[in-house]
């Protein structure tokens, strides 16, 4: 097995876990996430409901892009 594989595993995990600590530290600040005007949200009468945040996650697909270039431009 190549050890570039297990090297890119270790970073995705390193990632996961930062990722995890910022929300486990900063959750209560991050409320707005998810709730984004254009997010869609249709909720029901007797409690069900439908929710997609589509601008939410156009959002943080730009932030990823955006970190995932500079990341590959300096290394």
């Amino acid at each position: 097995m190549n050890t570039t594989i297990g090297k890119y595993i270790i970073v995705a995990g390193a990632a996961i876990l930062l990722i995890g600590l910022i929300v486990y530290v900063w959750g209560d600040k991050l409320n707005w996430l998810g709730r984004l005007p254009g997010d869609i949200r249709i909720e029901g009468k007797n409690g069900g409901g439908f929710y997609f945040p589509i601008v939410t996650c156009i959002v943080v697909s730009i932030v990823l892009n955006l970190l995932i270039g500079l990341i590959r431009r300096f290394f």
